[in-house]
């Protein structure tokens, strides 16, 4: 599968109002957008730890608006508005503060992401006193700097465990479309992509066929997903992916894994290796197989049948046992070998039992030290099968706003 690293947008284009609201456009570099909502949002007399964490959440929420396509998918013709209601707060044309501009300079392409995730952390904040959220408070933020507290201490603080990219890729926005409609008979990464979302949508809405292998080859199996797909949300039942339909499975695999939200599930790197088509069997080591092993051990802390086992990335006769129980629960042919369908299987009930339970650290020991800040005794970040699947979230407006006023 293709390798897609979340990049730096050289511009951005900012809606000055709320999405809706019929207001002007401007594109400007990313750098002074980011120079523009620091001096904007905060004091520049704050301590530099403090002033360094906004910074890289301002980063962060923008590249995750980007990232996600949130307003293109939805059709708008720009990446983020200037309404606090919705994002971050812009002021068309102002100027900018001396060390605010120096260590955006040096921060712009640094952003936040989960350990194990791959899209930037949709890193809201509010200033803390008038205006409380999930997030990072910014007068908040300045108190823990004046208590000697480091800017990535300060951001831990406020988001748990969180991990700091850098030196991101620069250049251009492009779109995620392919530019041509997809078809039966083509092949190519945006194919896998196509394949991939639609499996994880199916998680959602069952009535959408599984398509195994994931090959980026588009046959019978992924026309007839297609088709289900497009009849479920009415669109042009036609088994094409032209524009309208890539962006709708854009929007809806987004919605499903919630990677617009600061608690999102998130694109997470474990999670794409089940696209693969090699198979996993006694004998095996390694990264896939701890992966394999915390599935079925959550699996086994619901489903009786299947025993738990150690998570050691060692596929023995403790794993095979419990490889065939999990076949035999879901009616799968018995082999102890964990083909495509097998592992489709097992992540769709694991992602079943995550999505309502996920914040459980006795069963979820790995996603629940993502959320609390704790270590986990492993970290799940097999980057071998790793896609990027721009995405969106299905409600018409973040419903959680970023901040109702600035600090100024």
């Amino acid at each position: 599968m293709p390798t897609v690293i979340p990049y730096i947008p050289q511009r951005i284009t900012v809606h000055l109002a709320a999405p809706d609201t019929p207001a002007q456009n401007v594109t400007v570099s990313f750098v002074d957008y980011v120079k523009n909502v620091a001096s904007s949002e905060i004091y520049p007399t704050w301590e530099e730890s403090a002033l360094r964490a906004n910074i890289l959440a301002i980063v962060s929420f923008a590249l995750n608006r980007v990232y996600t396509e949130f307003y293109r998918s939805r059709g708008y013709n720009f990446e983020i508005t200037s309404s606090t209601a919705y994002d971050q707060f812009f002021v068309n044309g102002r100027s900018f503060f001396t060390n605010v501009s120096r260590l955006v300079d040096e921060l712009f392409d640094d952003y936040l992401r989960r350990p194990g995730f791959v899209e930037p952390l949709a890193a809201k904040f509010c200033n803390g006193t008038t205006v409380t959220c999930d997030g990072l408070s910014q007068w908040g933020s300045q108190n823990l700097a004046r208590q000697g507290y480091t800017a990535p201490e300060i951001l831990r603080s406020y988001y748990g465990s969180v991990e700091i990219v850098n030196n991101a890729p620069v250049r251009g926005i492009t779109s995620s479309y392919p530019g041509t409609p997809l078809r039966r008979g083509y092949t190519g990464p945006a194919v896998v992509v196509v394949q991939v979302e639609l499996n994880r949508i199916s998680q959602n809405y069952p009535a959408i066929p599984k398509i195994s292998p994931v090959d980026g080859i588009f046959g019978a199996q992924t026309e007839a997903a297609v088709r289900k797909f497009q009849e479920i949300f009415n669109l042009t039942v036609d088994g094409i992916v032209g524009r309208s339909t890539w962006y709708a499975l854009v929007r809806y695999y987004i919605a499903v894994t919630s990677m617009a939200e600061l608690r999102s599930q998130g694109q997470r790197f474990y999670a794409n290796s089940w696209a693969t088509t090699n198979p996993i069997q006694q004998g095996d080591q390694g990264v896939r197989v701890e992966h394999l092993q915390y599935m079925l051990s959550v699996l086994s802390s619901y489903i009786p049948e299947i025993p738990p086992i150690t998570v050691d990335g060692i596929y023995g006769s403790a794993t095979r046992n419990a490889v065939l129980a999990a076949q035999r629960r879901f009616g799968l042919p018995q082999t102890g070998i964990v083909n495509y369908e097998t592992w489709t299987e097992i992540y769709d009930q694991f992602s079943g039992i995550e999505t309502t339970s996920w914040r459980n650290p006795e069963s979820f020991p790995y996603t629940a030290a993502i959320i609390s800040g704790t270590n986990p005794r492993t970290r799940y970040s097999n980057t071998s099968t790793m896609t990027q699947f721009p995405g969106n979230n299905l409600r018409t407006g973040n419903q959680d706003p970023v901040r109702q006023e600035a600090p100024r």
